[in-house]
């Protein structure tokens, strides 16, 4: 998994401090190493493959007797219905159970969970460590969060109420560029600085610096 050094969050705090002196706007820039758990999507694979070992002894009965005779081979009588229910049963929980275990392992879980749950669920964490962390908590309500989600390798920005008046989703579109580029390149801090960047000119240019602006929110990333 990604991860940031001493040197890395000292970088990300002079780039904040940077782009604020051009700026009355606040920049917050947050890193965690991951948004969710995801043990939810565990247990739907779980689930899955259960129905799917029933669903294959459904289609082919027949296979079932050959487990049977596999595990409880002799010169016994043949199996019953009661038997081989028994039998289905016990391999469906094994199988449950089996899969709930390995998908303990996070990099696992998180190998097979759909890049759109990452994506939301990044997502849906970013506008909370805004909303507790950046919304209105500057005067002018300008404010913006960059939000790094390390091991899903996914990044979102979100900004406060008087920068969505003056600006759209595609005035980010470079700064998350930049920072998704140098995310895949395995340099998280850079992609962070250059995103920094960009967003502190679009600051600078619909909330250039005055003289009533105060660091409202300390310049140095937040660490979840």
């Amino acid at each position: 998994m990604l991860k940031l050094t001493e040197v890395d969050r000292a970088m990300i705090g002079a780039a904040i401090t940077a782009a604020e002196m051009k700026s009355d706007g606040e920049v917050v820039a947050a890193a965690t190493p991951s948004s969710d758990a995801y043990h939810d999507v565990a247990l739907h694979w779980a689930v899955a493959l259960l129905i799917a070992v029933l669903a294959w002894f459904a289609a082919f009965p027949g296979t079932l007797d050959r487990v049977d005779a596999f595990l409880f081979g002799g010169w016994r009588a043949a199996p019953g219905p009661r038997e081989l229910l028994t039998l289905l049963m016990v391999l469906a929980v094994l199988n449950f159970t089996v899969v709930l275990l390995v998908l303990r392992i996070p990099a696992l879980r998180m190998a097979l969970t759909p890049a759109s749950t990452k994506q939301r669920r990044v997502r849906r964490r970013a506008i909370m460590v805004f909303k507790a962390g950046a919304e209105r908590r500057t005067i002018g309500r300008t404010g913006i969060l960059i939000y790094l989600s390390l091991a899903e390798h996914r990044a979102e920005i979100v900004a406060d109420e008087a920068l969505h008046k003056v600006t759209n989703e595609d005035v980010w579109g470079e700064a998350m560029a930049a920072l998704v580029a140098e995310l895949r390149a395995g340099r998280p801090a850079k992609g962070l600085v250059a995103a920094i960047g960009i967003i502190g000119e679009v600051l600078a240019t619909h909330f250039p610096k005055t003289n009533a602006d105060t660091n409202e929110i300390p310049d140095r990333l937040v660490e979840l």
